[in-house]
C-alpha cells in the first residue's frame, strides 16, 4: 500500500474528486477542512467502494492545528507521500472598499496557509527524500485584475511559496508543483451562484473536478527527470 495522501481542502468539488481518485488507486487519504463535519459523506463514499480515509478537522492558517494534523496522519498510516493544498475561498472587491478583515483573510488562507502546510510537509517528507507537494492556485496566482487585490495577493504569495519550495526541495528529491486553474470549476456553487455564466460557457466550457485531480495525479507520478514546477489547466474556449 502506498503511503498516505493528504489533502488539505477537501471540499466537494476538487479535494473531494482527487481523494475518490486516490483512494481508488490504493492510497490512504486524510481529508482535512475547518470543519470535518460535512466530509462524513466522502468518507462513507470511499469506504463503502474499499478505500481508506481519515477526515481532520485543520485550519491551514492556524500553526498547531496544521502540525497535529500531520501527526493523526502519521499515526494513522504514516509518513506522506503526497500532499496537496488545495485550499478555497475568495473575496471580490475594489481596492477602495477591501476592508483590512478581507485582504488579511485572503493572505491567511493561501500564502500563510500554503507557508504552513507546505513547511509541515517538507519536515516530515526530507528524512525519507522523497514525496510530492501540489499547490492549487488561480488565475490570480499570475495575473491581477480589477476587484481581485486581496485574492490575488494570497494566491501570488502561495505561488511564491511553491517556488520558493520547490528549490530547495527538488535537490533533496521532493517534487514540490504549482497548478494555475485558469478559468471556472464546474461545482454545484456555480450552478447555483452563476447559472447564466455556465450557461454561456457551453460544452466544455467549465473545467471539471475529475479533471484537475488527474492532473494532479499525474503531476505525482512524473519521473525525477522530467519533472514541472508550474502547469496550467484552462477549457479550449478560454481565453488568455
Amino acid at each position: 500500500m502506498p503511503n498516505p495522501a493528504i489533502i488539505v481542502g477537501a471540499g466537494t468539488g476538487t479535494g473531494a474528486e482527487l481523494a475518490k481518485l486516490l483512494a481508488s488507486e490504493g492510497y490512504p487519504v486524510v481529508l482535512a477542512r475547518r470543519d470535518a463535519a460535512p466530509l462524513a459523506p466522502l468518507q462513507g463514499e470511499i469506504e463503502r467502494a474499499g478505500g481508506s480515509a481519515l477526515p481532520v478537522a485543520a485550519d491551514a492558517s492556524d500553526e498547531a492545528q496544521v502540525k497535529a494534523l500531520f501527526d493523526a496522519a502519521a499515526e494513522r498510516f504514516g509518513t506522506p507521500e503526497l500532499v496537496v493544498f488545495n485550499v478555497a475561498g475568495l473575496t471580490m472587491a475594489r481596492v477602495a472598499e477591501t476592508s483590512l478583515a478581507q485582504f488579511e483573510q485572503m493572505w491567511q488562507a493561501s500564502s500563510l496557509g500554503g507557508f504552513l502546510v507546505g513547511r509541515e510537509a517538507a519536515r516530515r517528507m526530507l528524512p525519507a527524500r522523497r514525496g510530492s507537494i501540489l499547490f492549487v492556485g488561480a488565475t490570480a496566482s499570475v495575473k491581477s485584475s480589477a476587484g481581485f487585490a486581496a485574492f490575488a495577493a494570497g494566491k501570488q504569495g502561495l505561488r511564491a511559496v511553491a517556488g520558493s519550495l520547490a528549490r530547495e526541495l527538488g535537490p533533496e528529491g521532493i517534487h514540490v508543483a504549482h497548478l494555475v486553474i485558469d478559468g471556472i470549476i464546474d461545482v454545484p456553487r456555480v450552478r447555483e451562484r452563476m447559472p447564466e455564466i455556465a450557461e454561456a460557457k457551453g460544452e466544455d466550457g467549465l473545467i471539471q473536478p475529475q479533471s484537475i485531480a488527474r492532473a494532479l495525479l499525474w503531476l505525482h507520478r512524473q519521473p525525477r527527470d522530467a519533472w514541472t514546477f508550474e502547469l496550467d489547466l484552462r477549457p479550449f474556449r478560454e481565453p488568455w
